[in-house]
């Protein structure tokens, strides 16, 4: 039987494998877009998964436990970005990123509504990483409307 250590663990490396997807789908997508109008917001969105990313990092290591260093099936998502920019163009490849940010809402979502998460996980995800995700999608909507 897992310990609740280990459960907020897991929940936490879930998250960050998640975030770490993100970043690299955000990456993939600065390449494709280059000097784009709204490059600027796009590098603005990864440099904040870069940064939730080593905050949840910092949060396993507090736990005991040992942070994951890859995506996982989450850069699966990364790839598919990826394609659908060269194939459809910028306008699919935001719409793509918003699919992922919405994502990404219903994990923090998943994460506080599950029992167990110590005060200080509920605390990182309630009042930085689920407003954060959610502001993306809002300026990642705004893009897709110019």
């Amino acid at each position: 039987m897992a310990t609740s250590t280990t459960i907020v663990v897991d929940l936490l490396n879930s998250l960050l494998r998640g975030e770490i997807a993100a970043t690299e789908t955000y990456q993939q997508a600065m390449v494709k877009v280059g000097a784009h109008p709204y490059a600027s917001d796009l590098e603005r969105i990864r440099r904040e998964h870069r940064e939730a990313a080593n905050t949840l990092r910092l949060h396993v290591h507090h736990f005991g436990g040992r942070p994951d260093q890859g995506s996982g099936g989450w850069g699966t998502f990364a790839k598919a970005v990826e394609g659908a920019a060269k194939l459809l163009g910028n306008n699919a490849a935001v719409g793509a990123l918003k699919e992922g940010e919405e994502h990404g809402v219903h994990d923090y979502e998943n994460a506080l509504e599950e029992g167990g998460l110590p005060p200080e996980c509920k605390t990182l995800i309630s009042g930085t990483l689920l407003p954060q995700t959610r502001e993306h999608i809002n300026t990642l909507e705004r893009l897709m409307t110019r």
